[in-house]
């Protein structure tokens, strides 16, 4: 296929809002490479199924002969990989998942693409771009009056997940510096949007209001994230692979920093106003607060000046803006949440949060 890009783990949350913006304003096909595993949902990519531009391949990114095959056979300009296993709660219970797909995945993943980028010829080899989407979670917590993080800021994770991360983040790293191989890393907030699976904190609420089920908070709600909408992540993306100079880090934010205790609120309020309970009572009513999680970093913050100065990008979105797209969102596509919330979507809930509304 001319003119494409593979995209890796494209029918999860943010991959999938990536094929679907990209596919919008971009003549580039895509490959899309996903395992589909319980966060991957095809449905996603619904509205681009009989898109030409669009090839899904169902496989695995520790697939060595499989990737190899797709480069070869596709010739991508440019990977953007966002295949990980993504969820700090999961990986609290299950942390040999998180090592073996976010470590050794992205190992495996990229020696397949120095491998096909070593054999290209010289001016493809030269524009080829491998971008590594990451977290500001691998940055460890911030206190509540320290500066948000930067580029330069050392690595601290402190759970399985951004251990991992962070991980995959040195592995992109070396091979840089090692091989020459042509890489772009990506340090992003907390995204909400669109396809968000609903074991995250502003899908999880507002699916369990509408069910009039517990609006389970930890702790004193008080942990604080910098909230990035979906497609502004997106956006950023786009930029730095557009533009972005080769072995550098570019930090992604929303210059929206919000307790999680705020968000549950907003969402409550919006709510109230776009979908009063029958009953007449505010979906505040249902908020329940549970035993925190380990380990929980209290305050993620980013700065992504860097990002505006050297690429002129910033956000569209105010959260205001977007949690209010977000919920009328959700609102409107009442089918795909059910489609979503299978057995073992609701095991998994029960496994976490124990059985919310005997705390109440």
């Amino acid at each position: 296929m001319k003119n494409c890009i593979l995209v890796t783990g494209g029918a999860g949350f943010i991959g999938s809002n990536f094929v679907l913006d990209w596919l919008s304003c971009c003549d580039d096909a895509i490959v899309n490479l996903d395992i589909l595993s319980y966060a991957g949902n095809l449905q996603n990519l619904a509205s681009v199924q009989n898109d030409p531009r669009h090839v899904f391949v169902q496989g695995d990114i520790g697939d060595s002969a499989l990737v190899s095959e797709l480069l070869a056979n596709h010739q991508p300009r440019a990977i953007v990989n966002f295949a990980a296993e993504s969820h700090v709660d999961r990986s609290i219970h299950g942390p040999e998942a998180f090592v073996q797909n976010n470590i050794v995945g992205t190992f495996r993943l990229l020696e397949a693409v120095r491998g096909y980028w070593s054999a290209l010829a010289d001016g493809k080899k030269a524009s080829f771009r491998f971008l590594h989407v990451s977290t500001d979670e691998i940055y460890g917590s911030l206190g509540h009056d320290e500066p948000a993080f930067t580029e330069q800021h050392p690595h601290e994770p402190n759970s399985p997940y951004s251990a991992s991360k962070a991980a995959s983040d040195h592995l992109v790293r070396a091979w840089h510096h090692t091989y020459g191989l042509p890489v772009l890393t990506t340090n992003c907030s907390n995204n909400y949007g669109p396809y968000h699976f609903p074991e995250k904190l502003i899908p999880l609420v507002i699916v369990n209001a509408l069910a009039g089920k517990p609006l389970p908070v930890y702790g004193d709600g008080q942990q604080i994230r910098d909230w990035l909408y979906v497609t502004d992540h997106c956006s950023a993306i786009r930029r730095v692979l557009q533009a972005g100079r080769v072995g550098e880090t570019y930090n992604v934010g929303g210059w929206n920093e919000q307790a999680n205790l705020t968000i549950v609120q907003t969402i409550c309020s919006l709510l109230d106003r776009m979908r009063p309970r029958a009953d007449g009572k505010p979906y505040h009513d249902q908020i329940t607060f549970v035993t925190d999680r380990p380990g929980h970093d209290r305050r993620y913050a980013i700065d992504a000046r860097k990002l505006e100065r050297e690429l002129g990008w910033k956000p569209a979105e105010t959260f205001e803006s977007g949690i209010e797209k977000t919920v009328q969102w959700y609102l409107a596509h009442q089918d795909w949440v059910t489609n979503v919330q299978s057995g073992a979507y609701r095991d998994w809930v029960r496994t976490q949060y124990g059985n919310p509304a005997s705390a109440a």
